[in-house]
């Protein structure tokens, strides 16, 4: 697969559930335009790893909103399960699920298992001008760091070189 960081983002266009669980709705890359854009594919609704993330993302969205950056969730289940998750076990989120459920999203960003009809836990940090900044693809067993998510976003904001380790407050190096 060609590499993603560093070129346009791949266009889409999903349907989605509302995170508040009251209906549906269509989110695509333009909507994004001039904000950055904090999107995470996973694998499927009502398992076990995926709720820990997505109410991680959801207890922190605040910090990304403080940041200009929104959240949008994917997997490959359609608008209307993930409706009854999120007024089911999940619970009320604050951002919404995207449906990618004809797989075409997850191909073009380069997450889905063919042969399975899942994505594997795929993040992407797109910037305002609709470039894809940050790129970070595993395995289904193991979850994100919403606080690494955080903390790359805030790295790429500064346009400067972060070291290792780098926390907002840190110096940047010289180039």
């Amino acid at each position: 697969m060609e590499r993603l960081v560093g070129k346009p983002a791949p266009d889409f266009k999903m349907n989605t559930a509302f995170g508040n669980g009251e209906g549906f709705g269509e989110v695509s890359l333009e909507d994004f335009k001039g904000k950055w854009l904090v999107m995470f594919f996973y694998p499927l609704d009502f398992t076990f790893v995926c709720p820990t993330e997505i109410t991680g993302y959801s207890d922190k969205y605040d910090e990304f909103k403080k940041e200009g950056a929104e959240v949008l969730a994917v997997s490959t289940d359609s608008e209307h399960s993930h409706k009854a998750w999120i007024n089911g076990d999940l619970g009320k989120l604050n951002f919404p699920l995207a449906s990618d459920f004809t797989k075409e999203v997850s191909r073009k960003y380069g997450v889905l298992v063919e042969e399975e009809g899942v994505a594997l836990r795929g993040l992407f940090i797109i910037d305002p001008e609709g470039v894809v900044r940050y790129s970070v693809i595993h395995d289904l067993n193991v979850g994100r760091s919403v606080d690494e998510t955080l903390r790359v976003l805030k790295a790429l904001k500064t346009g400067g070189l972060c070291p290792v380790n780098w926390e907002p407050g840190d110096s940047l190096l010289e180039e």
